[in-house]
């Protein structure tokens, strides 16, 4: 007997340290629900990916705007000619009319009249047959050419271009969607994780309760023994059952332990801190009226996958009008200002620079392009048509799924009530066995089964209560009401509140 109490006394002292380290320490900080969302929104890694995804797309919208303004480049340049062209002629007869021109030769005709005694040259036709080709050329160029300028274009028109534009604002639109869409997970998940710890901590409650009744059970045992009223069998069930208790707490207080890392990763906090979850989920067992959510009103219009895939439709449909207007013409202005310099030194002095300028306009206009065009209007298409597949089968989906967790909600309400009423029977059965085993009215198997039948109950009724919680807060992520206002547009920088 005594080493069975060293055995029990072993085993309980770790639960009697932790609960002294529990009580030396510093006390945990209690978090509420609403709490815990509050944090979860500003420290979650997610919510934080989503809102740098916005800034981004923010700033490729900035970028698109940039096409519309003047493109202005600055150039220059230097050649250093290695072998310079060579340039060769060929020779022959000359004609004076082709060489000095037309108007040339009218000037000097008046000229050779006045003195008829110098002779005017006779123009020679050049003959085929004599004439001769030159074997040596001359080299043209010079060794160093500079060059430095500045040049700008502009589109005028380009219909492709503004539908771009409007592509990229949809494409704004669509990443604060998905920052949305990120919040209402995290949302989700907080509540899950915090439910999680509120269930762990019912059942850890639950066990130590078993554990403490079976002590005293075996005291109470041990003394009849003692009296000779209690048979060595009570007794060594008696011994059983608190041996049995004690994987069960340690069981249970693990799942607190694993729930609450669960519920600080979601948040974003550091593991190691000291935080607690307040309440029971008896506190949410007011909420458990099924009639207040009835599937024929509710409706998937703020539900952030059909509302994605809304705009990714959109964003399609423009594309395809960006590839039509690619058979359309464009206009574009242009302007280049440039000096150049040709010499054979470095005496940058004595350079002679030619400016060179022009203004003017580009037109191009789009005339075969071997089905290029015609071909991307088509592959466009076809994905819009993909897209709406896909939405009219998240839309069944997301409609199964409602139904899913209204039938879920529906069930553990019906779950709870018939719960309660066993646990009220369950704890009032325990109390008769309990004392009428202290009487010695009833033997310990009788205990043992009431006690069995009133963990269940307990059980029961706290599952139940998560069971309904749960599917309700996957019944609101589903629904996606949070963070919207009033007339639906998106409102990422109001703080959750659980209505």
């Amino acid at each position: 007997m005594k080493k069975f109490f060293l055995l029990v006394v072993t085993l309980f002292i770790p639960l009697l340290a932790l609960a002294q380290a529990a009580d030396t320490t510093s006390a945990p900080k209690l978090l509420t629900l609403e709490d815990a969302l509050k944090v979860a929104l500003s420290e979650n890694a997610s919510v934080k990916v989503a809102d740098l995804e916005i800034e981004r797309t923010g700033y490729a919208r900035k970028g698109t705007y940039a096409a519309l303004f003047p493109q202005i480049n600055g150039s220059g340049s230097y050649q250093r000619t290695i072998k310079k062209q060579v340039m060769y002629m060929d020779g022959g007869g000359f004609d004076i009319s082709s060489m000095m021109g037309e108007t040339l030769a009218n000037y000097l005709l008046p000229l050779y009249a006045q003195h008829p005694d110098v002779p005017f040259p006779t123009p020679v036709k050049p003959d085929p047959e004599e004439q001769s080709s030159s074997n040596e050329g001359f080299s043209v160029g010079r060794w160093n050419t500079w060059s430095a300028g500045i040049s700008a274009n502009m589109p005028l028109v380009n219909a492709q271009l503004w539908e771009n534009i409007r592509i990229s604002g949809t494409e704004v639109e669509l990443a604060v969607e998905k920052a949305r869409s990120s919040r209402l997970e995290t949302v989700n998940q907080v509540k899950q994780a915090f439910f999680a710890c509120l269930l762990a901590r019912e059942a850890f409650k639950v066990y130590r309760s078993v554990y403490e009744n079976a002590v005293e059970n075996l005291a109470q045992t041990q003394k009849k023994y003692n009296a000779q009223r209690a048979s060595e069998l009570d007794l060594t069930r008696a011994k059983t059952n608190v041996a049995n208790a004690i994987p069960s707490v340690y069981d249970a207080e693990s799942s607190v332990i694993l729930s609450l890392w669960q519920l600080k990763a979601v948040m974003g906090v550091d593991l190691d801190e000291n935080i607690d979850v307040a309440g029971t989920l008896g506190d949410y067992g007011e909420q458990m009226v099924s009639a207040l959510y009835d599937g024929s009103s509710l409706t998937l219009e703020n539900n952030s996958s059909l509302r994605q895939l809304a705009l990714q439709a959109e964003e399609l449909a423009r594309s395809i009008k960006v590839q039509q207007n690619a058979f359309l013409p464009t206009l574009s202005l242009s302007f280049n200002y440039s000096l150049n310099a040709m010499t054979n030194d470095f005496k940058f002095s004595e350079y002679r620079w030619s400016p060179y300028s022009f203004v003017g306009l580009n037109l191009s206009i789009p005339i075969f392009s071997g089905g290029q065009r015609t071909n991307a209007v088509r592959q466009a298409r076809v994905r819009a048509a993909e897209l709406d597949i896909q939405r009219t089968n998240t839309e069944r989906q997301l409609k199964i799924a409602i139904r899913q967790y209204l039938n879920q909600m529906e069930t553990a309400t019906k779950s709870l009530g018939s719960a309660q009423s066993a646990l009220e029977t369950a704890q009032k059965a325990y109390d008769i066995a309990s004392k009428s085993y202290a009487v010695g009215r009833s033997t310990l198997t009788d205990l043992n089964d009431a006690q069995l039948a009133l963990v269940q109950s307990q059980l029961a009724v706290s599952q139940a209560i998560y069971t309904y919680v749960v599917a309700k807060a996957d019944l609101e992520g589903t629904l996606g009401a949070d963070f919207i206002d009033a007339a639906g547009r998106v409102q990422l920088n109001n703080t959750y509140d659980n209505e």
